[in-house]
C-alpha cells in the first residue's frame, strides 16, 4: 500500500476531509469477488438483462478517487459514475446541504408549492452558462428529459418541426432523443419506429476526415450546411442540438472553428443552438461549459450528470425570450428540482469554486495526456489520443491502419478491471477507451491508474 501524502492534496487545493476512505488501491480477492458475485446472482434473478453492466463489483462507499467493494476491494476511480461524481462521492458541502434538507421535507412539488433552492439553481445556472443576455432555467431529472424538454422550447418558440442532430451524438434513451442519438446498437435496436422530423449530419471528427484534420472544421461545416440546406431547408429547422465533445460516440472533439461556424449559421437562420452539455458540463473539461472553449454562447444549454453529486436533477437553461414564450403548464414534471436535489447542486457549485475545480480539470490533463501520447508512440494498437481537460479517450485501431479494434478495447478493460482500475468505454464503433476521474482525485492515484493502463497494453 502506498504512502498518502496529505500535505501534498491540500497543496493541490483537494478537500481532505472528503476522502473518509483511504486513497490507496487494495485488492483483496479477484474481481469480482465472493460477495459481489452472490450480489450479481440476485441483480440477474431480479433485474432485466437489458440494464447492463460495466463491472460487476457492487459498491459499499465511495470518495476521493477510490470505490470500495462488498468485498473490501478499493478500485481507483476513473469513470466518475459517467462524469457524474465530478466533485467526488460523498463531497462534504453536498452531503451537509442533503442532510439538512432531508430532515426538513423531501418533495412538495415546485409547480404547486414552490420552495426557494430551486430558485437558486436556476438563478446560479443563468450566472454561470455561456453569455451575458437575459436567461431563464427550469428543472428536470435527467440528461434526456432535459434535451427533450429544449427541443419543446425551440419548436414551440420557433413555430417549426425540423430538429437536425450530427452523427456519433448521444443525447438519451426516450423516444425523441433516443431519435436523436445516432448509434444504433445498443440504443435503438429493436425500439421503433422513431420519432419524426430528426435529421443528421456530418461531425467534423478530425481522426477519420477523409481528407485529413487540417481540413475538416471547414468541409464538414461546409457539408453539414449544404445538407441542411438543401434537404431540410432552414426555415424548416427548429434546433441544431449538437455536444460541444461528443461523448457516447468517443469523446471526438469537433475540429477548431466547426462548432462557431454552425452557431453562425444558427444565427443567421434563426435556428435555436442548442448545446448539450449532459456529459461536458460543471468543470469537466477543464472549462466550467466545454463551449466556453471556443466562445460559442449557445441559445439553449442543457446540463445534468455533474450537476448534484450524483442526485438526479438536470437543467434547460436559455434565452429569456425563447423560454418565456412557452404556456404556463407547458412544461415541468412531478419530480423536477427536487429539494435534494437542488441543495446537492448548490454543494457541487460551491465546491466547484472553492476548490477551483475548474484548474484541477486542466491539471488532469496536464499529466494524462502526455503519459498517453507516450504509450500512443509505444504501442501501435492506439490510433488517437484526445480530448480536454479531465475528458480524455484513446482509439484503439488495428495498426497500420485505422480500423477500429473492439476487441483490443476488450481486453485492455479486463485487465485494468482485474488489476484495479475501473474504465469505461465508448465510441460508434465500439474501439474508445474513456476516462473520466473525479476531479478530486489525488495525483498519485491518477499516475498509478496510468501505470495499470499502460502495464495493460504491454501485456496485449
Amino acid at each position: 500500500m502506498c504512502h498518502i501524502d496529505v500535505s501534498a492534496q491540500v497543496e493541490a487545493g483537494l478537500n481532505v476531509g472528503a476522502m473518509s476512505i483511504p486513497q490507496e488501491r487494495r485488492l483483496v480477492t479477484a474481481i469480482p469477488g465472493p460477495r459481489s458475485q452472490e450480489l450479481l446472482a440476485r441483480k440477474q434473478a431480479a433485474v432485466p438483462g437489458g440494464i447492463g453492466t460495466t463491472l460487476p463489483v457492487f459498491v459499499t462507499r465511495a470518495g476521493g478517487g477510490v470505490v470500495e467493494d462488498a468485498d473490501g476491494n478499493r478500485l481507483i476511480d476513473f469513470g466518475s459514475g459517467i462524469a457524474v461524481t465530478n466533485v467526488g462521492n460523498a463531497a462534504p458541502r453536498v452531503v451537509e446541504r442533503v442532510q439538512k434538507q432531508v430532515a426538513e421535507f423531501t418533495h412538495t412539488c415546485f409547480m404547486v408549492t414552490p420552495y426557494e433552492s430551486y430558485v437558486q439553481v436556476c438563478e446560479k445556472l443563468n450566472e454561470l452558462t455561456p453569455g451575458d443576455h437575459d436567461k431563464r432555467t427550469f428543472l428536470v431529472n435527467s440528461g434526456a428529459e432535459a434535451v427533450e424538454n429544449a427541443v419543446k422550447v425551440a419548436r414551440y418558440a420557433t413555430g417549426r418541426q425540423a430538429v437536425v442532430v450530427f452523427d456519433h451524438g448521444y443525447h438519451g434513451r426516450t423516444l425523441l432523443t433516443m431519435t436523436l442519438t445516432a448509434k444504433n446498437m445498443p440504443y435503438k435496436q429493436g425500439f421503433g419506429p422513431y420519432a419524426p422530423e430528426v435529421y443528421r449530419v456530418p461531425l467534423a471528427y478530425p481522426y477519420r476526415w477523409p481528407t485529413g484534420p487540417e481540413n475538416c472544421a471547414e468541409e464538414a461545416a461546409a457539408e453539414a450546411i449544404d445538407m441542411i440546406t438543401k434537404q431540410i431547408g432552414a426555415t424548416n429547422v427548429a434546433a441544431v442540438v449538437i455536444e460541444p465533445i461528443a461523448g457516447e460516440g468517443g469523446f471526438i472533439e469537433p475540429a477548431r472553428g466547426f462548432l462557431p461556424r454552425i452557431a453562425e449559421f444558427c444565427r443567421e437562420n434563426g435556428i435555436v443552438f442548442v448545446a448539450d452539455e449532459v456529459q461536458t458540463g460543471f468543470a469537466r473539461t477543464g472549462d466550467l461549459f466545454a463551449c466556453e472553449h471556443e466562445g460559442v454562447v449557445p441559445d439553449i444549454i442543457t446540463t445534468a450528470k455533474g450537476i448534484a453529486g450524483g442526485l438526479p436533477l438536470a437543467a434547460v437553461t436559455g434565452r429569456a425570450e425563447l423560454m418565456d414564450k412557452v404556456h404556463p403548464g407547458g412544461l415541468g414534471g412531478t419530480y423536477g428540482g427536487n429539494p435534494l436535489a437542488c441543495e446537492a447542486a448548490l454543494g457541487v457549485l460551491e465546491t466547484i469554486a472553492e476548490e477551483d475545480l475548474v484548474a484541477r480539470a486542466r491539471r488532469i490533463g496536464e499529466i494524462m495526456l502526455p503519459r498517453l501520447e507516450a504509450m500512443r508512440e509505444r504501442f501501435d494498437v492506439i490510433g488517437d489520443v484526445r480530448g480536454r481537460g479531465a475528458m480524455i479517450a484513446i482509439e484503439l485501431v488495428r495498426p497500420g491502419i485505422k480500423e477500429p479494434d473492439p476487441a483490443a478495447v476488450a481486453e485492455v478493460v479486463k485487465r485494468c478491471h482485474a488489476a484495479g482500475l475501473l474504465v469505461l468505454t465508448a465510441g460508434t464503433y465500439g474501439n474508445v477507451l474513456r476516462f473520466l476521474p473525479p476531479l478530486v482525485i489525488p495525483e498519485h492515484l491518477l499516475e498509478e491508474g496510468l501505470g495499470i493502463l499502460e502495464k495493460a497494453f504491454a501485456e496485449l
